[in-house]
């Protein structure tokens, strides 16, 4: 059976190595080997030439292949188009952060599904419909490839692509670990995000597993009929049992809960919207993230500057958390959050 790195932790990797004699130390520098220089190596210290033959014989490293690669000219975001082993395109985002000279960093946006099941109407990814999983493996070479394409260091990874995480739960947890692992891609857990719009089972067993990771959880309503308008995941995980999972979480781990709002102009920046969310999270420390709708079909807009000013002070008399306003760039390559959709690169490209 054929062991394909970048798809194993460390420890999964020896379990499966041990018998031709690689030890825990050794299955370590393999994968430091694979994820940090995506390469397998030719020699190891203190490794027989015997046993790294068997090794090379019994493993594989994948590679994604890079279809197209853009950068917006407005504030530098990357978007990368890959192809995998499956079925079906999918989209990555280099996100820059840039706070003075010489020490600059990235954060990537990794897709985690080619498509999305889940159909929410102002997300471009959710009217791709869904075409499959991506392995692990798929996820980490996202990180892997564009830290090869970057001045700077990877220090964070956002699971906001394409896809919902909490679907394709085995394979996002496997790869956040990887990605964390010091071995691995050495990227600090608590700057690794996994998101979710509302799939309950997965939030329970994220809590569950105690998993080291932020969990991020997209609201956009606080009332379950004017969400069911827009996110039809309401109707199967309704907002009662989403919220009693999301304070079960808290409770478990005692880290503020981060809910993702996105803004669409008239239907939840009103003052009402702020007095209903208010009520749902009574008791419950949180963090607000406020993003703009991004949809190139022109049906749902951002608030204007006047609509957002009332919002944020709506939210600061009746909400009393912390708001943040999280900037999503990238637009006008359709790299901002809710624009990934390979349909047009697809085409170009001659992908499937």
């Amino acid at each position: 059976m054929t062991v394909w790195l970048k798809d194993r932790t460390a420890d999964e990797l020896h379990e499966a190595l041990a018998p031709l004699g690689v030890t825990r130390r050794t299955a370590r520098r393999l994968q430091a080997a694979a994820v940090r220089r995506d390469l397998l190596p030719s020699h190891l210290p203190e490794v027989s030439d015997q046993v790294l033959a068997r090794v090379r014989d019994a493993v594989r490293l994948p590679r994604l292949v890079l279809r197209d690669k853009r950068v917006s000219a407005r504030d530098g975001f990357t978007k990368y188009l890959f192809e995998g082993e499956g079925q079906g395109l999918f989209e990555a985002v280099r996100i820059p952060l840039l706070h003075r000279a010489g020490k600059g960093r990235y954060v990537v946006c990794v897709s985690s599904q080619v498509g999305c099941p889940l159909g929410c109407a102002f997300c471009a990814t959710g009217r791709m419909g869904f075409t499959r999983n991506l392995a692990a493996w798929e996820m980490v070479d996202q990180v892997v490839r564009i830290q090869a394409d970057s001045r700077h260091p990877v220090r964070g990874v956002v699971f906001m692509g394409m896809g919902e995480p909490l679907l394709n739960y085995e394979a996002v947890v496997r790869a956040a670990r990887i990605l964390s692992e010091p071995c691995g891609g050495a990227v600090a857990a608590k700057a690794i995000s996994i998101s979710t719009a509302g799939i309950v089972p997965g939030i329970r067993r994220f809590t569950a597993d105690r998993l080291p990771f932020r969990l991020v959880v997209s609201l956009l309503a606080a009332v379950s009929a004017r969400r069911q308008m827009l996110m039809p995941v309401e109707t199967a995980h309704p907002l009662p049992e989403l919220m009693a999972a999301v304070r079960d979480h808290h409770a478990a781990t005692g880290r503020r809960v981060v809910l993702a709002w996105t803004m669409i102009s008239g239907f939840n920046t009103r003052e009402a919207d702020a007095v209903e969310l208010a009520g749902l999270l009574a008791g419950l420390p949180v963090t607000l993230d406020l993003i703009d709708v991004n949809d190139a079909t022109g049906r749902f807009r951002p608030p204007s500057a006047e609509e957002l000013r009332a919002f944020r002070d709506a939210l600061r008399k009746h909400l009393g958390e912390p708001v943040a306003r999280r900037y999503s760039g990238g637009a006008d390559i359709h790299a901002a959050c809710g624009m990934l959709a390979t349909t047009g690169a697809a085409a170009e490209q001659g992908g499937s």
